[in-house]
């Protein structure tokens, strides 16, 4: 796979990296003429695009005649009058075609220890946790909450709620009692499903006590039961007749269980994510256009085959986890791993070590991880990827945010032995399934660049109005047309729904990504420049300022006012900045980092230690304009070290610059 020449290169400035042939051969979709094929027949006849392919890759109990329904636009339906399943076109149908025996998941935990499952055994796993949320009185509708840690427990929790026509919500294992707890309340689910503890990096996290903590902050009071899966073994407090082991609870029950037949539009599961206003959004995602995107980009964009061995690292926390994990690679009937653990832990090496000895075939993975590993990996022989026998991969994955072209060469060249295409995915929560990325054995690959829409999906860059702009010129991401695995509204919410993604600067007609991005004017690949809003996207995940600025507020006793910007991060991307006035006279030196501490801390019980900022500066005041608006684009400035450009002579207190430039 050969970089074009120098001499082209100097002209482009772009390296291209060609798919070796090898791979373009068997791929799914093999060339860039199949790829310009699929574009132009969804170009033609989108409707009829989209149905054969959820005819292809989907069992309808029900088939659908109704194809897209855009008569309440922006609230858009998709075959809404067939009915499905989609735990049972994960498990029962891979079973029923002779997968029975075939490993489903390989776990490994955070220890080493390594558990195999089949699709049979997942299957009765999943029914007889499905029949036990039945016995409670937990049925089709009903939303649980999963708090639990990455284990095959989490996935066949998700997978018998989708049994059940029950919408899970899972909350990622590091967000807060008080996190957890606003989810609760806003879904008003029935049931927690949890573990005693997780196990990460060695060390045990409290996961029981954090939801007892939450059901205490009152506002829970939908919940009936908290099921509890034993995992550490270590003491936990049990409130009787609401608390339950979910041994007990499984203990009996058969392993056998009618699938709910629910219809397309039905919700699978809500996620929350983080917004621009403080308050997190429940993002709802519909059974059956979500499972066929879930199906079709595992297909196209990580070219699965049934001897592959897929690993996502990703949590099931996020929608990554949702849909690389738990319904894309099932619903093809792949294996894949499960890890429990993180990456450094016993030591950096961890990812090699793993993909030599389950001979990983598709790694898919963040930046943030990549980044910190070449750290790790160029100050230690031992832990660098060429200490490894990696020769099982033929694909490298990218996901969460832009990958900078640097740590790209090295994933190519380190991990992949510059042999395996790297396909560097953009999509949202909100999207539900890959938007633009390259298809391994067709598209050419830029280093930092997602290159192209996936077929059947309209991206495009617009400027303010909602007018194209050329290529080569910096705009918005939109997306055109709507397409089967978009959000469908915002849990209880279907005015902020239309404001947040169908604004009337675009006559509600586009959906509004909330990236800024530009188009090469040569090749047309998509390169995305980051947020538009408030939301900044640290080691992959979305953080809205205004919601840690909220957390700060929220220690009354000491904090007045509180502004929080970006600012690049060699490992996280994107590190968290805060810019603090106390009630008080602004400290210095160690009372300063003391404070800093404190206020750390707080954010972290408050939304979860993802939210801690890197940063915090404190000033006597904040650089505002006249009308009182903080001047954010200043702070940026000041986050980053860069000379102040703009104008200042309007600040009443020009001192606070120095004193806004000293980091604790």
């Amino acid at each position: 796979m050969s970089a074009t020449n120098a001499g082209e290169t100097a002209a482009t400035e772009l390296t291209i990296y060609q798919p070796p042939e090898a791979f373009v051969r068997h791929a799914a979709v093999s060339g860039m003429a199949a790829y310009e094929a699929l574009c132009k027949e969804a170009e033609a006849d989108y409707e009829g695009y989209w149905a054969r392919l959820a005819r292809e890759l989907i069992s309808w109990k029900t088939p659908f005649t109704k194809v897209l329904n855009e008569s309440n636009a922006p609230f858009f339906k998709w075959f809404e009058d067939g009915t499905l399943n989609a735990s049972y076109n994960c498990l029962d149908r891979n079973v029923e075609r002779g997968l029975g025996d075939k490993t489903a998941i390989i776990f490994e935990a955070d220890g080493g220890e390594v558990t195999r499952t089949s699709y049979s055994e997942l299957l009765a796993r999943t029914c007889q946790m499905a029949n036990g949320l039945r016995s409670l009185g937990i049925g089709k509708g009903d939303r649980v909450i999963i708090y639990i840690s990455m284990s095959i427990d989490g996935v066949a929790a998700m997978q018998a709620c989708a049994r059940i026509g029950a919408t899970h919500s899972v909350v990622f294992g590091g967000f807060s009692a008080q996190s957890l707890r606003d989810r609760i309340e806003d879904t008003g689910a029935k049931a927690v499903i949890t573990a005693d503890n997780q196990i990460r990096g060695g060390k045990q996290l409290p996961l029981k006590s954090i939801v007892d903590e939450a059901l205490a902050l009152g506002g829970c009071d939908s919940i009936g039961h908290v099921l509890v899966v034993k995992r550490s073994g270590a003491e936990v407090a049990m409130k009787a007749g609401r608390d339950l082991w979910m041994a007990d609870v499984l203990a009996g029950q058969p392993d056998t269980c009618e699938p709910e037949w629910v219809d397309a539009e039905h919700p699978l599961f809500l996620l929350y994510t983080s917004g621009s206003t403080g308050k997190p959004k429940g993002v709802q995602h519909s059974t059956g256009g979500y499972l066929l995107h879930a199906a079709l980009t595992t297909k196209w964009t990580f070219d699965l085959k049934e001897d592959d061995v897929f690993w996502c690292t990703a949590d099931i926390g996020w929608v990554t986890g949702h849909t690389y994990i738990t319904y894309g690679p099932l619903a093809l009937g792949g294996t894949e791993i499960v890890f429990e653990g993180v990456p450094t832990y016993p030591d950096a090496g961890r990812f090699w070590k793993m993909i030599e000895r389950h001979k990983c075939s598709i790694f898919y993975t963040a930046p943030t991880a990549i980044r910190s590993l070449i750290k790790a990996a160029e100050a230690n022989d031992a832990v660098h990827p060429k200490s490894f026998d990696l020769s099982s991969l033929r694909l490298l994955g990218s996901v969460g945010e832009p990958i900078n072209p640097a740590a790209w060469e090295w994933y190519y060249k380190h991990v992949g032995g510059s042999r395996c295409p790297i396909v560097d995915t953009f999509w949202q929560t909100e999207t539900g399934g890959h938007m633009i990325t390259p298809l391994p054995g067709a598209t050419p690959m830029v280093p930092g660049s997602c290159t192209l829409a996936f077929p059947g999906i309209q991206a495009a860059i617009v400027d303010e109005t909602g007018k194209d702009v050329p290529n080569g010129q910096g705009g918005i991401l939109v997306v055109k047309k709507p397409w089967p695995s978009m959000i469908r509204t915002i849990w209880g919410d279907p005015e902020r729904f239309k404001k947040s993604y169908y604004p009337d600067d675009f006559k509600g007609k586009y959906y509004l990504a909330g990236d800024g991005a530009i188009r090469d004017a040569k090749t047309g690949y998509f390169t995305i420049t980051g947020r538009i809003d408030d939301v900044l996207n640290v080691s992959g995940h979305r953080m809205g300022t205004m919601e840690i600025e909220s957390a700060l507020v929220s220690c009354t006793e000491l904090v007045a006012e509180a502004a929080v910007v970006g600012r690049p991060d060699d490992t996280t991307g994107e590190a968290i900045c805060a810019f603090v006035v106390l009630k008080r006279s602004r400290p210095t030196g160690d009372e300063a980092k003391a404070i800093a501490k404190q206020l750390r801390d707080h954010v972290g019980k408050e939304i979860g230690p993802i939210a801690k900022p890197k940063d915090i500066r404190f000033g006597e005041n904040l650089p505002k304009t006249r009308s009182g608006k903080i001047m954010r684009r200043l702070l940026r400035s000041l986050a980053r070290g860069e000379a102040i450009t703009q104008d200042t002579s309007t600040l009443e207190n020009p001192a606070i610059l120095d004193q806004l430039g000293q980091t604790y």
